[in-house]
């Protein structure tokens, strides 16, 4: 039998309205009251309906949670992030994957879901800002990533050239001096190519060459596709002796490639990846990577949502800078690195 706010009060021996003052967390309730209120929640074990709870406000309580690609390390991470921070405020999410596509970003990003959510949040790859600049959707939007739209839409990136450079400049630092980067994307991609723009302006500026030649532009951003760029160079009989990758999961397929031509990590040739997911902290060799605080981007992108949907004036659509760092490992530091158990 399912338990209602008239059974709590009647059990606590208050109003059904103090109950639910005190579901919906409401401030003016005493800590006394709130205390009595909760036994009788334990006791008989209520549960809220959260979905009533939304339609009342005209809700549905779902956000969309659209990425480009579900089985990349660093957006399953992130799509973690997301649902719990929404759950903190009981909303639900519903994900999406675009592969990238810029028609399926197109058709996400005009609302083809819009009866059934409250908000949006998008990470793009190919959208372009015409496809957003005519959004008859009034369906909140959040947007994640790099590409800058200049748009009036709330906007959650890390500052990919500042990290790029954060990672070249620690290889230089050690000593490196020849340093490939893999993961330029063949066609638009305005990540890679930030990222790219931090590799060439770090070793511009240490008076290093920026070699065109030691770039490799792939099709995906998989282990694949990172031990088939890092193949590639090796072909050429270029051996740099650091490699910085797009992300993760290349950095890791470029090194099965090292080990299988007898090359020795970091000793040989270092490496360094970027996203700082969970695989790269417990390999026979751990991964060097920036990494971006997925906790607040996630965070920021739920708080953004919502900011929306609080009634009254919106809030101005604002860029926010979420924090990053660089966690030093095994592939660039060697046995002697912090955290070289698998730790950060």
């Amino acid at each position: 039998m399912r338990v209602s706010l008239k059974d709590v009060a009647a059990h606590a021996g208050v109003s059904i309205k103090t109950v639910s003052n005190v579901v919906n967390n409401y401030q003016h309730v005493t800590p006394a009251m709130r205390e009595r209120v909760q036994q009788s929640i334990d006791a008989l074990g209520y549960r809220p309906n959260l979905a009533a709870r939304h339609l009342r406000k005209g809700r549905t309580g779902i956000i969309a949670l659209a990425l480009p690609e579900l089985g990349n390390p660093y957006f399953a991470e992130l799509a973690a992030v997301v649902i719990d921070a929404a759950a903190a405020h009981d909303y639900i999410v519903l994900l999406d994957h675009t592969g990238g596509r810029r028609e399926q970003e197109v058709l996400v990003s005009q609302g083809f879901r819009a009866r059934v959510i409250d908000g949006l949040i998008l990470s793009p790859i190919e959208l372009e800002a015409d496809d957003l600049r005519d959004r008859a959707e009034n369906v909140p939007l959040v947007l994640l990533g790099e590409r800058d739209y200049d748009l009036p839409y709330d906007h959650i990136a890390i500052d990919n050239v500042a990290a790029a450079r954060a990672a070249v400049r620690h290889l230089i630092d050690l000593g490196r001096r020849e340093v490939a980067f893999i993961g330029a994307r063949r066609g638009h991609s305005e990540p890679a190519q930030l990222r790219v723009r931090g590799w060439r302006e770090e070793l511009s500026a240490a008076g290093l060459p920026a070699d065109d030649g030691l770039v490799a532009a792939t099709d995906g951003w998989g282990h694949a596709d990172g031990a088939a760029a890092m193949a590639r160079i090796l072909e050429t009989g270029r051996r740099p002796d650091a490699v910085f990758a797009y992300n993760d999961p290349m950095a890791i397929g470029a090194m099965r490639v090292l080990h299988r031509q007898g090359l020795r990590v970091p000793e040989d040739i270092a490496i360094v990846g970027f996203d700082d997911v969970v695989e790269g902290r417990f390999g026979a060799v751990t991964l060097t990577s920036v990494s971006p605080d997925k906790e607040a981007i996630g965070r920021l992108a739920v708080e953004s949502v919502l900011a929306r949907l609080g009634g009254g004036e919106p809030p101005e659509p604002r860029r926010v800078w979420a924090d990053y760092h660089l966690v030093r490992r095994e592939s660039t530091l060697g046995r002697a690195a912090p955290g070289g158990d698998g730790q950060n």
